[in-house]
């Protein structure tokens, strides 16, 4: 379910499109602002940058557009990294036009929760951390009263990583807590609601989906089980491994 099986980065677009374009915007807004400083990037971080002050005198654009404004490399990359690794999965099983609603829905309950929290603030704040959470969210209400849609193993997996980065939120300096926390409270608060009529998440459904569109996929599901690059056992242990690390550079940026 969170282990990506597919040949290339092709495959992965045709099967996840709305993953891929929110990525592909991620990055491009990221490229435009820090990489290449062009000067429609400073207008873009003007209008667009989350500011409780300016929400509160109309500008209520500002409740969006955060979503897709990113502060560095490191904040842009871990954010798509985890839309890589949450997204596909509930974008297979809701569908785009509803996990489209799930995504900007989280996004945008993390940044009125950062409104009510402090609404005259002057601290921008900007990311797609509140949609990440939102998506975590759903996934944890899946674990708890919807387990006929993930296993035991991911949801275990879902869990150590809702706790890993509930500790990190409160950890980490300059993180905006109340967006992590009110998407998150949002996606749980949606799970009920945009499940309903679900199915679980199925790699050979999405193989059977091309073929209907007429498209040539070349795609096994299957292909390592005939032969193996590593032992098995090994690959579910990838993902934790790359979790760790993440975790331990969160700690580390915490004090150096």
């Amino acid at each position: 379910m969170f282990v990506r099986t597919e040949r290339s980065v092709k495959d992965f677009m045709r099967f996840y499109p709305i993953i891929s374009i929110l990525v592909a915007i991620n990055l491009l807004l990221w490229l435009i602002i820090d990489v290449l400083h062009l000067p429609i990037g400073y207008t873009i971080i003007n209008w667009g940058i989350g500011h409780n002050l300016s929400v509160s005198q109309g500008e209520y654009w500002r409740l969006i557009t955060p979503i897709f404004l990113h502060g560095g490399l490191g904040h842009v990359v871990f954010n798509s990294f985890a839309l890589v690794l949450f997204g596909p999965a509930l974008e297979q099983m809701l569908g785009k036009t509803k996990f489209i609603f799930a995504y900007f829905f989280t996004g945008i309950a993390g940044n009125v929760g950062t409104y009510i929290i402090a609404p005259v603030s002057i601290t921008p704040h900007l990311g797609a951390s509140g949609a990440i959470y939102g998506l975590l969210g759903i996934y944890i209400f899946m674990s708890l009263f919807r387990k006929d849609l993930i296993d035991r193993g991911n949801a275990q997996i879902v869990t150590v990583i809702f706790i890993m980065g509930l500790f990190m939120t409160f950890v980490q300096p300059n993180i905006n807590i109340a967006a992590h926390i009110f998407g998150f409270i949002g996606g749980f608060a949606l799970g009920p609601i945009i499940l309903i009529n679900t199915q679980p998440f199925s790699m050979e459904r999405n193989l059977s989906r091309q073929k209907r569109n007429g498209r040539d996929v070349q795609f096994n599901p299957n292909r390592w089980s005939r032969k193996r690059i590593l032992p098995r056992g090994i690959s579910k242990y990838i993902l934790w491994i790359i979790l760790g690390l993440l975790a331990l550079l969160g700690l580390m940026s915490r004090f150096f």
